[in-house]
């Protein structure tokens, strides 16, 4: 394979196929490890087309990587194939004042591409807690974050994909243009889809004009019940936050242990984290509206971060909480999305089903768009139990979620880990109609074959 991979990409070290590094058998928690012939570096769509139309031709496994920062295992190679490691793909192409666009490769990172426009006036307002994932990354999972509650998703802010199909064609989906009934929007289809359609090689991203002013406040509560139930006050109120957190005072321990650094508000049982941005006035008149809503609510304390350094370190113990629980134990990562008015209900289930079950579960997330982050955490249980109990617990929280109208996955995917618990709860038409789409895109289903939704045909 070497020779023939060579001939598509002139350049040997750009070509691996022995001693390859263990990362690109895995995702960022690297316990699902996965085989591979050849990691391969293109740094242009002609390249990707090349090594597609080859892995095509012969019938060989295709895995598209990014920065390798997914959690349930999207980036798992299978087979004796080919990882396409889209990280020298870096560059920010063209940023458009005049139509509010960034052209961007896929492997440019979140953290990179935002300060850059930021400098320009601009913001890209999409912002999961992994800030070095790549946009590629961030659009093959449809990527959340805290930020979603005001400004949405990734998908809002993809305008159009230069795409490479399972047989290296190149066909470009949407444009910079704001309305777009021309025909089906196959941009949509690809944006979630894990890398299981097409490898993306170049993205539109629509930016809007930077907020004046962005603004934390910090909520105390003597219960999370407590916090969370004030969720629904706050979001009536009108305030148009741009996030709002929750945050256990037990979770939030590990973070400051984690960084060695410490919260605030450390005799609360729970916290509410909420970012504001806009003017000066508006932002002013909002969070006065707030600690009145949240003292109503039963609030135990109100915090205004006016200090950015103290903002700051409160957003990064907020964003380290899962590395901090992965110090402590191994644990199972979840994103599930309940609807917004059953987020406490969905809480509640899982505090008192950890005390039936035994099996601690650390929960935080993004409160404003019903997006739970638990961490099942396995503790000192052996293999044998881990897996086991594991399976036993997971199976009755995404019941309890789908019960409530939720869904398996807000931002991470189906990946490796979620394939069964998606299967048990998706109707089979759907799955059937899921199916259809794959054989347009990948006649021979060569792409991310067996990841998230690939495997239940």
């Amino acid at each position: 394979m070497r020779e023939e991979l060579l001939k598509l990409i002139c350049d040997e070290n750009r070509v691996v196929t022995e001693h390859i590094d263990e990362r690109f058998l895995s995702d960022s928690l690297g316990r699902k490890k996965g085989t591979v012939a050849a990691v391969v570096f293109p740094v242009s769509t002609e390249e990707v087309s090349k090594v597609l139309r080859y892995a095509f031709d012969n019938q060989i496994p295709v895995t598209p990587r990014g920065a390798g920062t997914n959690l349930v295992g999207s980036t798992v190679p299978s087979g004796n194939g080919i990882v396409v490691d889209l990280s020298l793909m870096n560059h920010i192409l063209e940023v458009d004042t005049e139509t509010f666009t960034a052209t961007v490769e896929p492997g440019v990172f979140l953290e990179d591409f935002q300060a850059y426009v930021e400098k320009r006036g601009l913001f890209y307002p999409p912002d999961p807690g992994e800030k070095k994932s790549s946009i590629g990354g961030n659009i093959s999972t449809n990527a959340g974050g805290m930020r979603a509650v005001k400004y949405g998703v990734t998908r809002d802010y993809v305008m159009g994909l230069e795409l490479v199909l399972a047989d290296g064609t190149v066909i470009t989906a949407g444009s910079k243009n704001r309305k777009d009934t021309s025909g089906l929007d196959l941009k949509e289809i690809v944006i979630g889809s894990e890398g299981t359609l097409a490898v993306i090689t170049k993205c539109i991203l629509k930016l809007i004009p930077k907020p004046e002013k962005s603004l934390s406040v910090l909520i105390g509560y003597e219960s999370l019940k407590t916090g969370i139930e004030s969720v629904r006050s706050i979001i009536q109120a009108d305030l148009n936050p741009t996030a709002i957190e929750f945050i256990e005072r037990n979770v939030v321990q590990l973070g400051e242990e984690y960084l060695q650094e410490s919260f605030p508000l450390p005799d609360a049982k729970a916290y509410l984290l909420l970012t504001f941005d806009g003017g000066s006035r508006e932002i002013d008149a909002h969070v006065l509206t707030l600690k009145k809503v949240a003292e109503d609510a039963g609030a135990a304390g109100v915090l205004t971060l006016e200090d950015a350094e103290e903002a700051a370190k409160v957003w990064r113990i907020r964003g380290v909480l899962v590395k901090a629980v992965e110090a402590v134990s191994e644990q199972e990562p979840l994103d599930i999305v309940v609807p917004i008015n059953r987020i406490d209900q969905f809480v509640n289930f899982v505090n008192d089903y950890e005390k039936i079950c035994g099996m601690r579960m650390i929960s935080f997330g993004h409160a404003g768009d019903g997006n739970v982050h638990l961490c099942v955490v396995r503790g000192e249980r052996d293999e044998e139990a881990w897996v086991k109990e594991l399976d036993e617990n997971l199976t009755a929280l995404y019941k309890k979620a789908y019960e409530l109208g939720g869904l398996v996955s807000g931002e991470h995917g189906i990946g490796l880990s979620k394939q069964k618990f998606f299967a048990a709860h998706t109707n089979s038409d759907h799955i059937s109609l899921m199916k259809r789409v794959k054989d347009a895109f990948d006649a021979k289903h060569i792409l991310n074959p067996g990841v998230s939704y690939d495997v239940l045909w």
